[in-house]
């Protein structure tokens, strides 16, 4: 094994290498968006282009348009399947020729990996965008090591489908009313997801980046915590698997030389 890295960035924003593939998931290289301001870690800079971008549903948070223009080279998109029109629509033709749409199940490769679609339940579009009918996923990533990135989902039965893993990215927070409900993980319940899928390691992601501007006295809690309660409650629920907080900009690499 050559060794698996995941550079995180903020929010859901990462670069993973592995097999010699480098890929980006749902990049958010912008410091507001719309009422929501980066409160923590510099905007990032990418170490130059990756080799494909995974895209897990169409938020705004997770499908930033500026941020995909920004995004060097002309890497493959691979999307929710129904996500290549509302690329054609947003962006162009040209964009959406770069598309790779996969539903749950289905796959296809980059580089020296395996990309994998799988299921997260979450809302797949809202508002206006919900008219393109994609789904939200996940995605399994499969080279020397088998890495999930959950996107943004709450837990669903069909989790321990997924075990065994090497490393799991697994979202742990936001700052929305819905948070905790059955189409988000909030610590606890991504704790449960740990234990379902039974990863060597884990991330988390999702949270002690942006919030809502005025909001940074009323719910500190929920912006700086997630991280070490979902460690602490990991401990606790999957004390097989070894979890890593990771500060922006920070990498961890496991197999290999660490």
């Amino acid at each position: 094994m050559n060794g698996t890295s995941v550079t995180w960035w903020g929010h859901s924003t990462m670069w993973l290498s592995d097999s010699g593939a480098a890929l980006l998931t749902d990049p958010l290289l912008a410091d507001r968006l719309v009422h929501l301001r980066r409160m923590a870690g510099a905007t990032p800079s990418l170490p130059g282009a990756p080799d494909g971008v995974l895209l897990s549903h169409l938020h705004a948070d997770h499908f930033h348009l500026p941020s995909l223009r920004a995004v060097p080279g002309e890497p493959p998109l691979i999307v929710p399947r129904g996500a290549a029109a509302f690329v054609a629509q947003a962006m162009g033709r040209r964009w959406a020729d770069r598309c790779v749409e996969l539903a749950p199940g289905e796959d296809t490769r980059v580089g020296g990996v395996s990309v994998r679609a799988v299921h997260a339940a979450h809302p797949g579009g809202r508002g206006p965008w919900s008219q393109f009918r994609a789904v939200a996923v996940g995605y399994v990533v499969e080279g020397d090591s088998r890495t999930w990135y959950a996107g943004d989902t709450g837990l669903f039965d069909e989790m321990s489908e997924l075990a065994p893993l090497d490393l799991a990215l697994i979202p742990v927070g936001g700052w929305g009313p819905t948070l905790g409900s059955h189409d988000h993980l909030d610590a606890e319940a991504a704790a449960e997801a740990l234990r379902r899928v039974k990863s060597a390691w884990a991330v988390p992601v999702h949270y002690g980046t942006f919030w809502p501007v005025g909001l940074g006295r009323i719910r500190p809690h929920m912006f700086h915590g997630p991280g070490e309660r979902f460690a602490e409650q990991a401990r606790r629920t999957a004390p097989d698997t070894r979890v890593r907080v990771l500060g922006h900009g920070e990498t961890l690499t496991i197999g290999g030389a660490r």
